[in-house]
């Protein structure tokens, strides 16, 4: 099989590799902070990823803000070569410019309250 090996990058990646960008949870209890990550799709959340290519906090600093950092480059190489963003990380991506605004997904029935189900 054919291997495809990334730049700065020390994991090797099969071709046909199912690879997502998504974020891996780091941090401590209730102060939660997130890495953008790319990973192949079949490997566990916080488990082996190929690179990173950002971070995201999602606690309010002093100036009221969110911090979301990104390597603008390497996100566009991933999403280029066809990484699938999960819905979280593509808004993330779209509120730092980098893709277009994903469309809004409705809520599974199964989330919906039962009073709301019945009608």
């Amino acid at each position: 099989f054919r291997v495809l090996v990334c730049l700065r990058v020390s994991r090797v990646v099969r071709r046909g590799m199912a690879v997502k960008l998504r974020l891996q949870r780091w941090g401590q209890h209730k102060k939660a902070f997130y890495r953008i990550v790319a990973a192949d799709s079949k490997a566990r959340r916080d488990g082996n990823f190929v690179e990173r290519i950002g971070t995201y906090d999602p606690m309010i600093d002093d100036t009221g803000r969110k911090r979301i950092s990104f390597n603008y480059e390497r996100a566009k190489y991933w999403l280029g070569v066809g990484a699938q963003p999960t819905d979280t990380v593509a808004r993330l991506l779209h509120f730092a410019g980098i893709i277009p605004q994903p469309p809004f997904r409705e809520r599974p029935i199964a989330s919906i309250p039962n009073e709301k189900k019945e009608s």
